[in-house]
């Protein structure tokens, strides 16, 4: 498939009005980590943003950071670290669990809306994206949005853009808040939990007044033994130690250890790029599964009844990580009929190409949704050309 590399906006602008004029179908891509997400595109070629690098915009002081959209994701977070900060939604990494190279790009983080365990805390990606700058089907550029926190007039296609995955527009440039870096973080880990223990857990911790930043769940054996049920707080150190004492009287009757440091970085690391899963440790299907975080350990209890299968949880039991076979419909008739009972969606992140090409990856729409989603495709791209059947056949 033949790659198009534009240098810069105009560029990109030339080779969509061309692609439209031939009505060649482009599959987007920056840094090309999660290309094995979604149904198989029938695509001719692929426009990438990769040159299309570098931060164009950073104001400590007003919290907010831009960057051309094929700039690598490391190199935003470094940018920030410098100056104390951070991207609050801790973007999940799907490299280990999809077994892809390549560097992630801040223009895939939005395109994607990655989030990861401090979502229950901070919002996902799409939360703290307040600016785009993109290429729309007709080969135009279109801007929204701004750089500060409280433009928001106009037609906010910002909040569209966001978790498209490359089906709207092909990025050029996004524009993020931040806010910064914690001074201190620890992690309660509360060992020997059954599931609905766990669950009643996570949830009394995220429903006191202490500011938890990420409440997971590995099942005994995922966790390497007995079950673990961790919850983190972050902040400043004098308030993190209050934190941490307020609610380790809470959970005193349990079997309870304190992970800090490089520590508790890496275990955070873990649930955020579902390292149970990895590629080369299983080869099975994943499913990426949101539910009522009270809700998450019945969910499982109805799957298990008929497939056989593994799964974690993060925020709070509200995120479902469920791996199955990868055959036949990967478990998607069963998932979606025990979401069915527990509410929630589901889309399936990593399964063989055949799997993902026969069953629904991304939560199947109702009718309405369905015109409403074809509208927009349509106004924003009124040929097709962009990743078209990434998301939902026809669209």
């Amino acid at each position: 498939m033949t790659t198009i590399t534009p240098r810069d906006e105009q560029e990109a602008c030339a080779a969509v009005a061309e692609a439209a004029a031939g009505r060649v179908p482009l599959a987007l891509a920056g840094g090309g980590t999660k290309a094995a997400i979604g149904r198989p595109a029938q695509t001719e070629r692929t426009l990438s943003a990769a040159a299309l690098s570098g931060v164009t915009l950073y104001e400590p002081a007003e919290l907010v950071i831009g960057a051309r959209a094929g700039t690598p994701l490391a190199e935003v977070e470094q940018t920030l670290a410098s100056r104390g900060q951070q991207l609050t939604f801790e973007p999940i990494d799907y490299r280990p669990l999809l077994g892809s190279a390549g560097e992630p790009t801040i223009g895939g983080v939005a395109a994607a809306n990655l989030s990861g365990p401090r979502r229950i805390q901070a919002g996902a990606a799409r939360d703290s994206l307040i600016g785009v700058r993109f290429v729309n089907g007709r080969g135009e550029t279109v801007k929204n949005g701004g750089r500060v926190m409280k433009n928001v007039t106009g037609l906010d296609l910002v909040k569209l853009l966001g978790g498209s995955w490359g089906t709207l527009g092909f990025l050029t440039e996004v524009v993020f808040k931040v806010l910064p870096k914690p001074e201190r973080a620890t992690t309660l880990v509360l060992r020997g939990l059954d599931e609905a223990a766990a669950a009643a857990a996570m949830s009394a911790a995220l429903g006191s007044p202490y500011e938890v930043t990420g409440a997971a769940y590995l099942p005994a054996g995922l966790g390497g033994g007995a079950s673990q049920t961790m919850i983190r707080l972050e902040g400043f150190a004098y308030s993190v130690d209050y934190r941490g004492g307020e609610l380790r009287r809470l959970f005193r009757r349990n079997d309870l250890d304190i992970v800090e440091g490089e520590a508790n970085t890496a275990l955070w690391r873990g649930v955020r790029d579902v390292a149970p899963f990895a590629a080369g440790i299983s080869d099975e299907a994943v499913w990426r599964i949101s539910t009522v975080p009270t809700k998450g350990h019945h969910f499982t209890e109805l799957v298990a009844r008929d497939v056989s299968c593994r799964w974690f949880y993060d925020w709070g039991g509200g995120l479902v990580w469920l791996a199955c076979a990868a055959e036949g419909d990967a478990g998607a008739a069963i998932i979606r009929a025990a979401l069915a009972q527990t509410g929630g969606h589901a889309t399936l992140v990593r399964a063989p190409a055949e799997v993902r090409a026969a069953v629904d990856v991304f939560q199947p729409l109702t009718e309405p949704l369905r015109r409403l989603t074809a509208g927009i495709k349509g106004s924003l791209d009124p040929v097709g050309i962009f990743s078209r059947g990434r998301m939902y056949a026809g669209i």
